[in-house]
């Protein structure tokens, strides 16, 4: 069996742990912090949002999708946001949709 050492570069090997990673490893060990630093929920995801994942993935939906998101998601929220507040928005253009800030201000 390979060692992970002769399978990495000692380059890669050497790199230290980000800071961040430390600050979410000291915070997973207080009983009175909820660490919001990489946005993780306090929560498990609930059974209708894993059960769709599994189903997207069984239907093959593996793939990225637009830095945009989803078309049809952006529609779905542009209509939301229109039922609850009347206000109209174009999903083409003025719904954007990501995983996190950082591709949202990249």
């Amino acid at each position: 069996m390979h060692r992970v050492s002769n399978l990495v570069s000692k380059r890669i090997t050497d790199v230290p742990p980000s800071g961040i990673r430390r600050f979410f490893d000291i915070a997973a060990t207080m009983d009175d912090v909820i660490s919001l630093g990489i946005g993780e929920p306090d929560f498990p995801t609930p059974d209708p949002i894993v059960q769709a994942g599994i189903q997207s993935l069984k239907e093959g939906e593996t793939h990225y999708s637009s830095n945009s998101g989803l078309m049809e998601l952006r529609r779905a929220i542009a209509d939301h946001l229109d039922t609850l507040y009347d206000q109209t928005y174009n999903p083409a253009s003025e719904i954007l949709v990501t995983v996190g800030v950082s591709e949202r201000l990249y």
